[in-house]
């Protein structure tokens, strides 16, 4: 199942020659309960790429989001993308599972959280 996501993140940097990974803003990480080091699918709207990685938390408030390693040759500063975390559950965990959708604008602050259809205010 989609654990959480952060729909149209922009990237703000991309680092050929850093070993691996996605920097996130920590301010995300925890808006969508992602943990540092989780595997995250990204999705790249502009140019269709996907590819799996693993976060690791960047600076808080900076909004950054930052493509490493192999993962920069995939997308350019300004691309939109979308990152997503996913989870096994049990029948009975997934009759109270609702995940988390983090919404963000052009400098990948949150706007709102969207649970279950219903949107929550920041």
């Amino acid at each position: 199942m989609c654990k959480s996501k952060i729909h149209r993140a922009r990237v703000t940097q991309a680092e050929l020659y850093y070993q691996g990974s996605l920097t996130i803003d920590s301010d995300l990480l925890d808006a969508a309960d992602i943990l540092p080091y989780e595997r995250v699918q990204v999705c790249n709207v502009n140019n269709g790429e996907r590819f799996e990685t693993y976060a690791i938390p960047g600076k808080r408030r900076s909004g950054i989001i930052c493509l490493n390693g192999a993962a920069a040759r995939l997308g350019s500063v300004g691309d939109e993308i979308i990152i997503i975390t996913y989870g096994t559950f049990n029948e009975e965990e997934l009759k109270h599972f609702i995940p988390n959708v983090v919404l963000v604008d052009k400098d990948n602050k949150i706007v709102d959280i969207k649970k279950d259809n219903e949107i929550l205010e920041v």
